[in-house]
């Protein structure tokens, strides 16, 4: 009983019971272990999100302290050119790069 993992049975709809078959016969997993999987990338990206959240929030709210952290983070990662690799160059905005309006617009 010690190491035995304990089930239960959850309640989806037809359609979403048949399509994680389907994703399991692809992925050659289990039902069981493709929702977990899933579930675990979820609460992953909820996390990632909170942080995200949180540095948008201070650099709206205490532009002092973001500027610090990014010149914190420029020291250490090096300039954003040099982050982005040459054929790159251009062609994406980096996050901290874009004005203050392109911002407001993607979040909306």
């Amino acid at each position: 009983m010690g190491s035995e993992q304990r089930h239960t049975t959850i309640r989806v709809s037809v359609e979403t019971r048949d399509l994680i078959a389907q994703l399991s016969e692809q992925e050659g997993k289990s039902m069981t272990a493709l929702v977990e999987d899933a579930v675990r990338e979820h609460r992953k990206k909820l996390r990632w999100q909170r942080v995200a959240d949180q540095m948008e929030r201070t650099r709206r709210e205490e532009p002092e302290s973001w500027a610090e952290y990014v010149a914190e983070r420029d020291l250490w990662l090096g300039p954003p050119s040099d982050r982005v690799a040459p054929e790159w160059e251009g062609l994406i905005d980096l996050p901290e790069d874009l004005p203050d309006a392109a911002k407001e617009r993607d979040e909306g």
